[in-house]
C-alpha cells in the first residue's frame, strides 16, 4: 500500500471461506492501519465505516455490451510496457468477428475497485508493475468481482502485486522468485493445449524473446497450465523450474475466472501477432464470450479408484498376473495374466519334469454395469518358472489379448500365448501362437474349445526374456502384433545382443540378428495381418516385405513383417483417427555407455507412420551405433554399424544380410537421463563420452526402466459421458513405465511435420499425480487404455515378480471437474 507510511505484517490477510469473513478481515486491517499510522504520526488510509454497505455487483459482472478494465497502477514507475499493452488489448477489442468485439477502458485509479460500475465490466486486466497496489478495502473490491463471476487476466509482473495477499496469490498461482533474468532472451515455448481458445492457433513450438520469470512454487497441478517456457532454449538462471516451467495459465477461482501469463516483460511483445492472439483468447474466455476448460489438468479433478479387490487366498477369483488389458464397447473390461500363480502356486524349473513351468494364463472380465468380476477361462501355458537369472526365468505365457472390431455381434477374442502343450523339452523350444476364441456375451465366459489359430511360429524358451505381446487394430481391420525378440543380453555385457557363440543345440540364445535382425523371422517384430471370418488371415499392401523378395536368393523375408529390429515391444497401440502405430519396447541391460560398444540400455518409443526398421540390435535412439563383433572372438570389436546401410552378418541369419535403413525413434531413455545424445565424428559415430552427452528430454530418465507404451486419447464431444477425460487430452500420447520414480509417465504431444522420421516429442505432461505413483498407488504400470466412456483403465502389476500379490489390481481413473467454463447459459453472446 504505496500511500500507507507503516510497516504491514507479513500476511495481510488469508484466503478466507467466506464473503463475510473477507469483509471482517479487511475491515480489521482498514483499522489497524489507520491506528498505527496515527501512532506513528503519518495520515491514516481512508478506512471504510463499519457500517458501510459490502460493494454489490450484478452476477456475473457485465453485459452483452462487453466491456474489459485495464488497470496499470504500480507501486513504483510504471513499467514501459503499459501503452503498448493497452494499444494491444485496444486493437484486439476491435478486431475479430462482431460477436467477438469489447470496448476498453483503462485507469490507473485503484478506486475504481470499489465503486459499483467495477460491475459494468466483464474482465479486468492486471498490467500493472510489481508492489501493493491495492488498500484493502480495493482488494475486498476486487475479491467481490471475483465472486460475482468477473474475469480476470494478469500479465508479467501482475504476479508481484498484493505480495501480503494469500488470496491474491490464489487469483495469480504463482509468484516469481526475488530475481530473475533481468534481460530479454529467446527462447521456446511449449503450447501443450492445443484446443484452449488462448493457445489452439499458437504454434506447437513458439519461438519468441521476452523477459521470463521462474517461479517460487511450481502451479502445475493446482492451475491448468497452457503454455511452457523451455528451459533448454535459455538462461533461466537461479530458481529455474527445470522441464516443468509453466509460463501461461488459468482456473476457474473464487467464483470468476483467472487467467495469468508470465510473458509480457517487453514492449515488443505486444507487437507480436501470436501474442496478440494469446491474449485475445485469454480475453475471450475470462470475458465469458468463449467457454474453455481450465480444469483439464488440475489433479484435484481426477480420481482414481481401485476396482478389483485381492484374490482370495489360493485363488485368481479377481486377477491373475496383470499382463494386459482391453475394453469393449460396451464398457467391459477384459484382462489378461500372464501365467504366474499366487505365491503359494507350485512353480517346476526341471526341465525333466513334464511339468516344467505349467501355468494358467487367465482371461477376466471386469463390468463395470455391476461392479463384478467373471473368471472367463484360462489357458494352460508354458510361462510359470518363477524368478533367477536369465538362464532360469521366463516371460512366455499369455502375452496379449484383443478383441474383434465386431466383439458385441461375435464375440470373438484373440489371444496371444504359449501353449504348454506345444514345448519341446529336448531341444527347448516353444511355439508361440495368435488365436481367436469366442465369448458367451451373456455369461462372461470363454469357449476353450473354439480356438482357431491364426499364425504360429517358433520361439527358444532356453533363455529368458522379452516375449512381446501386444496387438491393436487399425482402422482398416489390420492386426498388429508385437513379438519379441526373447534373447538373453548377459553374454555381450549389456550392449547390443549380437553375441553369436551361446546356443542350445543349436539354436542361438544370445543372438538378436538370428530374431530381431531377421528378415525370415517373426521374433523381435512388429506384424500386421487381415483376419479373416474363416479363421485365416491375408496380408495387407504396406509391410516392410512382401515375402516374395527376389534378393540374394529370395525365400528371405517373412510377409507379415510391418516393424522389424523392435527388442521387447509389450505394449503397442494404434490410433484408429490417424493409424499411426505407436510403441515401446525395452532395452538391454547396460547401465552405462561404451565407447568400445556403444550406447547404454535404451527403453524406446516410437511413433510409426510406415513400415520400417527400427535399429535392434544394430543401432539405437536417434541412429547411434553398436559395435560389431564376431567368430571367431565375440569378445573383441569389430566396426560400427552403419545405420543408414545396416548388414546383418551373423553366423545365424538366415534371412537378408542388406537390411532396409533404419528409422530413427521418437523417445529412449537411459539411467543417464532423457534422450541422451553425444558429439559424432566425421563418420557420424557418437563419442559415447558420458561427460559429452546431452539430454535432450530432461522430464524422464531411467535406471530401473521398462517401457510400457499407452494410449491416444480421442475426446468425443458428441459422448454425454459425465467422467471422460477433457479434449485438452485429444491426440495426446501416453507414454509410461513399469516403475513410478523417475521414469516416464507422461502424456506427450508430437509433431505432425516430424513424426514417424524420428522427431521428438515437443510437449509432455506429467501424470503422476493424476494416475498416482507410490506404494498405495500405482507402483508398476502394466498396461493401460481409455474405456468408449473416455475414462481410463490401468493395470498395476503388484509388487513381486513372476506372480500376483495383494497389490494386483485393475485401476479405474475418471474425471470429475465438469463442464467447460462458463457454461452455454452463462455466455454474454452466442459467439461460439
Amino acid at each position: 500500500m504505496r500511500d500507507m507510511p507503516y510497516q504491514m505484517p507479513s500476511k495481510r490477510r488469508g484466503l478466507t471461506a467466506g464473503r463475510l469473513r473477507k469483509r471482517r478481515a479487511g475491515v480489521a486491517a482498514l483499522l489497524f492501519g489507520a491506528l498505527t499510522a496515527a501512532l506513528l504520526g503519518g495520515t491514516p488510509a481512508s478506512a471504510r465505516p463499519e457500517d458501510r454497505a459490502p460493494l454489490t455487483l450484478p452476477s456475473p459482472p457485465g453485459g452483452d455490451n462487453v466491456r474489459v478494465l485495464v488497470f496499470h497502477g504500480s507501486a513504483g514507475d510504471e513499467p514501459a510496457t503499459v501503452n503498448a499493452g493497452i494499444e494491444a488489448i485496444e486493437r484486439i477489442g476491435n478486431q475479430g468477428p462482431a460477436a467477438t468485439r469489447f470496448t476498453v477502458d483503462a485507469t490507473a485509479d485503484a478506486s475504481v475497485f470499489t465503486k459499483a460500475k467495477l460491475g459494468k465490466y466483464n474482465a479486468v486486466v492486471f498490467l500493472t508493475g510489481g508492489g501493493d497496489v491495492l488498500d484493502p478495502e480495493q482488494e475486498a473490491g476486487l475479491e467481490s468481482y471475483m465472486e460475482a463471476g468477473g474475469g480476470f487476466l494478469g500479465i508479467h509482473d501482475a504476479a508481484r502485486n498484493e505480495p501480503y495477499s494469500d488470496w491474491y496469490s490464489g487469483l495469480i498461482g504463482a509468484r516469481p522468485v526475488a530475481t530473475n533474468p533481468a534481460t530479454a532472451q529467446r527462447a521456446v515455448v511449449e503450447v501443450g493445449d492445443r484446443v484452449h481458445p488462448a493457445t489452439k492457433e499458437l504454434p506447437l513450438e513458439w519461438k519468441r524473446t521476452d523477459t521470463w520469470l521462474n517461479w517460487k512454487d511450481n502451479p502445475s497441478g493446482t492451475v491448468h497450465t497452457v503454455a511452457r517456457v523451455r528451459e533448454s532454449s535459455y538462461q533461466p538462471g537461479t530458481g529455474a523450474n527445470g522441464w516443468d516451467h509453466p509460463i501461461s495459465w488459468c482456473r476457474d477461482y473464487d467464483g470468476g475466472r483467472s487467467f495469468y501469463t508470465g510473458m509480457g516483460g517487453t514492449v515488443a511483445t505486444f507487437q507480436e501477432t501470436d501474442f496478440r492472439a494469446h491474449l485475445r483468447g485469454a480475453l475471450l474466455w475470462t470475458t465469458r464470450l468463449s467457454s474453455a476448460d481450465c480444469k483439464a489438468t488440475i489433479n484435484a479433478n481426477y480420481k482414481a479408484e481401485r476396482v478389483t479387490k485381492p484374490n482370495q487366498p489360493g485363488q485368481s477369483d479377481q486377477i491373475g498376473e496383470p499382463h494386459g488389458l482391453v475394453v469393449a464397447k460396451d464398457g467391459r473390461v477384459l484382462y489378461i495374466g500372464r501365467g504366474g500363480g499366487d505365491n503359494s502356486a507350485p512353480v517346476v524349473t526341471d526341465w525333466n519334469d513334464p511339468e516344467i513351468g505349467k501355468g494358467q494364463g487367465q482371461i477376466h472380465v471386469y463390468d463395470p454395469a455391476t461392479g463384478k468380476v467373471t473368471l472367463a477361462g484360462a489357458l494352460t501355458v508354458f510361462g510359470n518358472k518363477g524368478g533367477g537369472d536369465e538362464l532360469i526365468k521366463v516371460e512366455e505365457g499369455l502375452l496379449g489379448i484383443e478383441l474383434d472390431p465386431d466383439f458385441l455381434d461375435n464375440g470373438w477374442v484373440y489371444l496371444h500365448y504359449t501353449p504348454h502343450s506345444r514345448i519341446n523339452r529336448d531341444t527347448q523350444m516353444a511355439e508361440r501362437r495368435v488365436s481367436r476364441f469366442t465369448l458367451d456375451l451373456k455369461t462372461d465366459k470363454l469357449d476353450l474349445a473354439s480356438e482357431k489359430v491364426l499364425l504360429s511360429w517358433p520361439v527358444q524358451i532356453h533363455s529368458c526374456c522379452h516375449a512381446g505381446g501386444g496387438m491393436s487394430w487399425d482402422s482398416k481391420g489390420n492386426l498388429y502384433i508385437a513379438t519379441g525378440d526373447n534373447n538373453s543380453s548377459q553374454f555381450s555385457d549389456g550392449y547390443s545382443g549380437n553375441n553369436p557363440e551361446p546356443n542350445y543345440k543349436g539354436v542361438s540364445f544370445a543372438d538378436a540378428r538370428r530374431t530381431a535382425g531377421n528378415t525370415n523371422n517373426l521374433n523381435g517384430k512388429i506384424l500386421r495381418i487381415h483376419p479373416e471370418d474363416d479363421g485365416t488371415y491375408t496380408l495387407p499392401e504396406g509391410n516392410l516385405f512382401t515375402g516374395k523378395e527376389p534378393d540374394e536368393g529370395g525365400g528371405k523375408t517373412r510377409g507379415e513383417i510391418y516393424v522389424m529390429g523392435v527388442r521387447n515391444p509389450a505394449r503397442i497401440f494404434v490410433d484408429q483417427k490417424t493409424d499411426i502405430l505407436y510403441a515401446g519396447w525395452v532395452g538391454p541391460d547396460a547401465s552405462e555407455p561404451s565407447t568400445t560398444w556403444g550406447p547404454a540400455k535404451y527403453d524406446t518409443f516410437a511413433a510409426i507412420t510406415k513400415a520400417g526398421n527400427h535399429g535392434w540390435p544394430f543401432c539405437m535412439g536417434n541412429k547411434q551405433p553398436y559395435r560389431d563383433r564376431n567368430l571367431p572372438d565375440p569378445g573383441k570389436p569389430l566396426g560400427w554399424y552403419d545405420c543408414d546401410h545396416p548388414k546383418n552378418e551373423s553366423p545365424n541369419n538366415n534371412g537378408l544380410v542388406n537390411l532396409p535403413p533404419i528409422t530413427g525413434n521418437t523417445i529412449w531413455y537411459s539411467p543417464q537421463g532423457g534422450a541422451p545424445d553425444y558429439p559424432r565424428d566425421a563418420n557420424g559415430i557418437p563419442s559415447y563420452k558420458a561427460s559429452e552427452a546431452k539430454f535432450l528430454l530432461p522430464w524422464l530418465k531411467g535406471g530401473g526402466q521398462a517401457t510400457m507404451n499407452g494410449p491416444v486419447y480421442r475426446f468425443d464431444a458428441d459422448s454425454d459421458s459425465t467422467i471422460k477425460w477433457p479434449a485438452y487430452w485429444d491426440g495426446k500420447w501416453f507414454v509410461g513405465d513399469f516403475y513410478d520414480a523417475d521414469q516416464p509417465r507422461h502424456a506427450v504431444v508430437t509433431d505432425p511435420k516430424t513424426v514417424g522420421k524420428g522427431g521428438l516429442p515437443v510437449h509432455a505432461e506429467s501424470l503422476k499425480k493424476i494416475i498416482p505413483v507410490g506404494a498405495d498407488g500405482i507402483r508398476n504400470l502394466m498396461d493401460w487404455k481409455f474405456a468408449p466412456d473416455g475414462s481410463l483403465y490401468v493395470l498395476d502389476y503388484g509388487r513381486g515378480f513372476f506372480t500376483s500379490d495383494s497389490k494386483s489390481a485393475l485401476w479405474h481413473i475418471t474425471y470429475t471437474g465438469g463442464e467447460p467454463t462458463p457454461l452455454a447459459k452463462d455466455l454474454v453472446r452466442k459467439a461460439e
